[in-house]
């Protein structure tokens, strides 16, 4: 009897050891795991600029004219483009070109048809003098959507990759820099084999270009000190601030290491607010733009945003017009981008 009671006590004993070690090997895990998504997802180097805006420099208030000058054109005088309005769309593709051309650029286009109608990319190419087989792709797509004139969604996105192409027609940099004007991002071709950017992507990769990072500038324009201005896909919010006057840098886990790569570059040269994350490209929102495209080829990619519908309440609409955009900031953030892409391309 004693025996027996002896050996169930150390049986016991062995049971309770053996759920120790269980659960402190579980906590364990639960630790590293939240420290990698932490680091992953959410923790960006630097601090995001605090506090009143200083003046504007002379080469910002420069860009600031000519942002407003080619919005004018793409949202005002032409307006609504996307396949509906096919002129319109062809109308904004030869502005594109023919401002490119005059900047001393080569042209490429990159024509596909859908339904016997030819829709064009634009690719205007800085070669990298030490490593020019290693390409920086800046893009954003120049269609609106349905009856939208898309001032913010997305002329913001399309003019400041015209202006930065211009503004690196002059400057060498080692890697090579592809500005690139992509059409068909907006319904019906979202998420669909006719999205322009998917089409220039997987021809990238057929080529085996070597995409070292991708860049896609997305609805820019629109900032609001508001408390409550800025909305997340919860539960997202819990960890960012709620008013909307930054700018965002987001990418897919994947790109995690380009997010804080650019996040990092902006947040040294620039003094203006910003964000950034890594997160699941499941998650509403985060492959809402271009850089999705060059996800599915296996590029790392990013968005640069002010996070279109989740601060901007005329996203889609025929209300989303020139007089939501605020160029002031606008210029901010794409004079940022210049030490940004030069970092990248260094």
């Amino acid at each position: 009897m004693r025996k027996s009671g002896k050996k169930s006590r150390l049986k016991l004993q062995i049971i309770n050891k053996s759920a120790l070690i269980r659960l402190a090997v579980l906590l364990a895990i639960l630790v590293i795991s939240s420290i990698w998504v932490w680091w992953m997802m959410f923790w960006m180097p630097e601090k995001s600029y605090q506090g009143q805006l200083p003046p504007l420099k002379t080469a910002e208030i420069t860009l600031q004219k000519f942002l407003q000058q080619d919005l004018q054109k793409l949202a005002v005088d032409i307006g609504i483009r996307n396949n509906s309005q096919y002129k319109k769309l062809n109308q904004t593709k030869d502005f594109l070109i023919t401002s490119l051309t005059q900047t001393g650029y080569e042209i490429k286009q990159q024509e596909y048809k859908i339904d016997g109608k030819s829709y064009y990319n634009i690719e205007v190419e800085k070669k990298g003098i030490k490593k020019p087989e290693e390409i920086i792709v800046i893009g954003s797509h120049y269609d609106s959507a349905f009856t939208s004139p898309g001032a913010n969604d997305n002329g913001t996105g399309a003019v400041a990759t015209l202006e930065l192409a211009r503004i690196f027609a002059n400057q060498k940099t080692n890697r090579t820099i592809r500005f690139v004007e992509f059409t068909n991002e907006e319904p019906p071709f979202f998420w669909t084999e006719n999205m322009g950017s998917l089409v220039y992507a997987k021809k990238l990769h057929q080529q085996g270009e070597k995409i070292v990072a991708m860049l896609s500038l997305e609805t820019m324009g629109y900032f609001s000190d508001q408390p409550g201005s800025q909305q997340y896909p919860f539960p997202i919010g819990l960890l960012y601030p709620n008013q909307g006057n930054f700018i965002s840098f987001i990418g897919n886990i994947k790109s995690s290491d380009l997010v804080k790569k650019t996040i990092g570059s902006f947040r040294r040269h620039v003094q203006f607010p910003s964000q950034g994350t890594a997160l699941p490209s499941w998650i509403p929102g985060v492959g809402w733009s271009d850089q999705w495209s060059f996800w599915q080829q296996d590029y790392q990619g990013i968005m640069v945003t002010d996070t279109a519908p989740y601060r901007y309440q005329y996203y889609h609409t025929s209300e989303d017009t020139i007089d939501k955009v605020d160029f002031e900031k606008l210029a901010r953030v794409v004079n940022g981008l210049v030490k940004v892409i030069s970092d990248l391309a260094a």
